[in-house]
C-alpha cells in the first residue's frame, strides 16, 4: 500500500471567523462522513489533524533568521488540516476527497516519500 497526505487548502480561518455554529457543525459532519467513507472503501487513515488558525503560526523564513508570528506569506489560502491515508486505490481516494472539496476548500493529495523512493 502507498501512503498519501490529503491537504485541505483554503481559507482556514473562515471556520472560526465567518461561519455560524450551525454551518461549522454541518462542515464537521461532512468530515466525519469522509472518514467513515474512507474506512468503508478500504482506505486506512494513519494520521491527520485540523490546524489552528493561521494567526497562531510561528515562522522562520527560508535562509534562517528570527522566529516571527504568523504564517509564512500573506495569502488567502493556507493548509487548514490534513489526513495521512494508506491505500492501494488512489483514484478511489480522490473520489472520496470530492466530499471535502464540495465544502469549498481545495484538496491536494501527495504521495509520501518512502525509504524505497530514496533508494532509487
Amino acid at each position: 500500500m502507498k501512503e498519501y497526505v490529503v491537504l485541505i487548502v483554503g481559507d482556514a480561518d473562515r471556520w472560526w471567523t465567518t461561519m455560524s455554529d450551525e454551518e461549522r457543525a454541518a462542515g464537521y459532519a461532512v468530515y466525519g462522513r469522509f472518514g467513515e467513507e474512507l474506512e468503508k472503501r478500504g482506505h486506512t487513515v494513519t494520521g491527520g489533524a485540523e490546524l489552528h488558525r493561521t494567526s497562531t503560526a510561528k515562522t522562520i523564513r527560508a535562509g534562517g533568521g528570527p522566529v516571527t508570528d504568523g504564517p509564512f506569506a500573506e495569502s488567502a489560502e493556507s493548509v487548514g488540516g490534513f489526513y495521512q491515508v494508506r491505500t492501494d486505490d488512489l483514484d478511489d481516494l480522490m473520489e472520496c476527497c470530492r466530499m471535502l472539496a464540495e465544502l469549498g476548500d481545495g484538496i491536494e493529495v501527495r504521495p509520501v516519500v518512502t525509504d524505497e523512493d530514496r533508494a532509487s
